[in-house]
């Protein structure tokens, strides 16, 4: 069983700046996943001509379930709301996405706790610090019907700012105390593996540097796991030809 987790930057190459959904979807088939997180995902966007890349990459990878969250509605980095889940078809929004190949069982979305005001970060080579907001965050998590049993993965993408990706991690794993183990947690969270590991009480199924894509130093995406499951082979980061990150790849089987 394979594991994924890919922050696609909607699809993006920074190449050619260019959105090609058959590009995406090449991508996404050639890392061969059972399951699949997704950050940075456009629904009906006109940046990435109006497509449903969640549909795009379900498709790709031969998945039998998959749903797309958004976190606003609106033009990310331009005019935007908090998504609620109530947006009307065909609006423009923007989330994250989880896709698989097993049954899904049941499905439950977590909205994460909101940074409602801006915050000074210093930014490498500036002068001073500059003050910053941030976009709602949201996860998902599905209990799948898997080749070892029933178990659970969550996919989400964190805040940047330091601190407060750590308050949304430990909000996201106590959403998620009782449900069906083992427990998978994926996505992009904004921080590096040792952090990652303390916050959320996980551990790692897999490590390799995902950011920045070209050239990697440092590991932002991640595969966390409580219960039965292990990594049965090292973990892999492929460059493919879009986005800012590398996608994370793990193979997993029981304990």
């Amino acid at each position: 069983m394979r594991i994924a987790t890919f922050n696609i930057l909607h699809g993006r190459s920074t190449v050619d700046d260019v959105v090609d959904v058959d590009r995406l979807a090449a991508a996404v088939k050639g890392l061969d996943s059972d399951v699949l997180g997704l950050q940075e995902v456009d629904r009906d966007q006109p940046r990435s001509q109006g497509a449903d890349l969640t549909a795009v990459a379900a498709e790709a990878m031969g998945a039998v379930d998959s749903q797309f969250v958004a976190a606003l509605h609106g033009t990310p980095g331009g005019t935007w709301m908090a998504a609620t889940g109530q947006e009307q078809p065909g609006s423009a929004t923007y989330g994250i996405a989880l896709l698989s190949r097993f049954p899904v069982v049941s499905w439950r979305v977590v909205r994460l706790p909101a940074l409602r005001t801006r915050v000074p970060l210093w930014f490498r080579g500036a002068r001073r610090p500059a003050l910053v907001g941030d976009e709602p965050r949201v996860a998902v998590a599905a209990v799948l019907d898997g080749p070892y049993g029933q178990f659970t993965v969550a996919n989400t993408h964190l805040s940047f700012v330091p601190g407060w990706n750590s308050v949304q991690l430990r909000r996201l794993v106590r959403a998620l105390t009782g449900t069906r183990e083992p427990l998978v947690v994926v996505g992009d969270l904004n921080m590096e593996p040792r952090q990652a590991a303390r916050v959320s009480g996980l551990r790692a199924l897999g490590s390799a540097a995902t950011f920045p894509a070209g050239q990697p130093v440092r590991q932002l995406d991640h595969v966390l796991a409580r219960g039965g499951l292990r990594a049965t082979g090292p973990a892999t980061a492929p460059e493919l030809p879009l986005s800012d990150h590398r996608a994370l790849v793990v193979p997993c089987g029981p304990v």
